[in-house]
């Protein structure tokens, strides 16, 4: 499988209020650039939508390395919320339903295709690609 990095990130103008995301996708010698927003959203959704709309565009199964600034993404997966929710119907520990259950929904069926591991990057540091995303996602609230 090819093996494909991606680096996200959402960003919110008041939360909620408009928001943008941005990704970079780096396979071999090719780099790619999306980015998009909503007029009204949360941060949280924004982190959510950069993975689903960066894994929409992967042709073929892949082994994806996603890197991101944001816990709530990272932990879903690396701390298995996922398969609680999975189990118990889309509520959480609280019996709650889960927050952002159609974003939620959508980048576990991408997940499906590939072979995808979560890294967590500390934000507004020194991480180039971590920078430019948030770059991306902030330019995409100025254009709504």
């Amino acid at each position: 499988m090819k093996e494909v990095m991606i680096y996200t990130d959402g960003a919110c103008s008041g939360n909620p209020g408009p928001g943008g995301w941005g990704a970079v996708l780096f396979y071999g010698e090719h780099k790619k650039e999306i980015s998009g927003g909503e007029k009204a959203t949360t941060n949280n959704r924004m982190e959510i939508k950069a993975v689903i709309e960066a894994l929409s565009l992967l042709k073929e199964p892949c082994t994806v390395k996603v890197y991101s600034d944001s816990a709530y993404v990272v932990n879903c997966f690396q701390n298995g919320w996922i398969h609680g929710w999975l189990r118990n119907g889309w509520k959480n520990s609280k019996k709650e339903p889960v927050e952002n259950q159609d974003l939620w929904k959508q980048l576990w069926e991408l997940m499906k295709k590939h072979t995808v591991e979560y890294v967590k990057v500390k934000g507004h540091s020194d991480n180039e690609w971590n920078n430019r995303c948030d770059e991306l996602a902030r330019e995409a609230i100025k254009r709504l």
